[in-house]
C-alpha cells in the first residue's frame, strides 16, 4: 500500500468514528454495565477482554518483525509505548476483574476488528508508510515526544487508577451500586475513559502522526457517548450526591 491509499484509509476510518460516535448515542454497546442478552452468545468478561485485547498486541509485534526499520530507535520506542498499554490491557486488566459477569461474542468480534485495523494503522505509518528519515533518534529530545509521552504515561496511570476504584466500589458478595470517588473522579464521571483519552492524544502527539490523531479521535466517538450514557445513570440512580458533585462526563470542565 502506498501513501496516498495509506491516506484514504485514514479518512476512511475518521469518517467511520464520526458515524459510531453519533450511533452510540442511540445504541449501548452490550457489555459492562450495560451487559444485555440480546447481543448473542457470550463468555466469561475475563476471557471476553484477553480475546479482544491481545490480536492488537500480537499484530503490532508482526508489523514491527517484519519491518526493515525494526532497529530504529525511536519507532521502537513508540511500539514499546504502545505494547505497553495492550500488554496491560489483554493480560494483567482481565487477571483483576472481579464477579462473573459475561460480555457477548459480537462485542469481542467488532473489537477484534478494530483493534486489526488499528494495529494497521499504526504499525503500517511508523514501520512502513512514514518517511524513513522522519523519526532520528534526535526525534525523543524533542518537545513533541516529551510532551506526548507525559500525557501518554499520565492517561495511564488515571486509567489503571479509575479501573481500580470502580473495582473496590464493592465488597465480594455486595451487588449494590456505588458512586466512584477519588482520583480524576472528582472531575468526571468516567474518569477510566479519560485516562485513555489522554492517553492515544498524547500518542498522537508524540508520534506526530495523522495516524495517531484518528486513533485518538476513535477513542473518543467510543467512549465519548458510553460516558455520557454513564452520567445520566449517576444522576438517576444519586440525584442528590451527583448533583452536587457537578462533575463533566469525560472531559474535565468541557464534556
Amino acid at each position: 500500500m502506498g501513501a496516498g491509499q495509506f491516506n484514504t484509509f485514514l479518512v476512511i476510518m475518521a469518517l467511520a468514528a464520526v458515524v459510531v460516535f453519533v450511533c452510540l448515542f442511540f445504541v449501548d454497546a452490550g457489555y459492562g454495565r450495560f451487559y444485555n442478552r440480546k447481543w448473542g452468545p457470550s463468555v466469561n468478561n475475563r476471557l471476553g477482554w484477553v480475546l479482544m485485547e491481545a490480536p492488537v498486541f500480537f499484530a503490532m509485534l508482526a508489523l514491527w518483525y517484519f519491518s526493515d526499520r525494526r532497529a530504529d530507535v525511536t519507532r521502537l520506542a513508540f511500539l514499546l509505548l504502545f505494547e505497553l498499554h495492550y500488554f496491560q490491557r489483554s493480560f494483567i486488566f482481565p487477571l483483576l476483574i472481579r464477579g462473573d459477569s459475561r460480555m457477548p461474542l459480537s462485542i469481542i468480534l467488532m473489537g477484534v476488528l478494530f483493534n486489526t485495523l488499528n494495529a494497521f494503522m499504526q504499525g503500517g505509518w511508523i514501520f512502513y508508510i512514514s518517511p524513513a528519515d522522519m523519526y532520528p533518534p534526535q526525534w525523543m529530545g524533542t518537545f513533541r515526544f516529551y510532551a506526548g509521552a507525559l500525557l501518554f504515561f499520565a492517561g495511564m496511570f488515571i486509567n489503571i487508577q479509575s479501573d481500580s476504584i470502580i473495582r473496590h466500589l464493592r465488597q465480594p458478595g455486595d451487588t449494590a451500586h456505588y458512586l466512584p470517588t477519588g482520583g480524576m473522579f472528582r472531575y468526571v464521571s468516567s474518569a477510566n475513559y479519560f485516562g485513555e483519552v489522554l492517553e492515544w492524544t498524547g500518542f498522537a502527539i508524540l508520534t506526530w502522526s495523522w495516524a495517531g490523531a484518528v486513533f485518538a479521535l476513535w477513542t473518543f466517538a467510543n467512549l465519548g457517548p458510553r460516558a455520557a450514557r454513564i452520567h445520566k445513570r449517576y444522576q438517576q440512580e444519586f440525584p442528590t450526591e451527583f448533583d452536587a458533585k457537578k462533575v463533566k462526563r469525560i472531559i474535565p470542565l468541557l464534556y
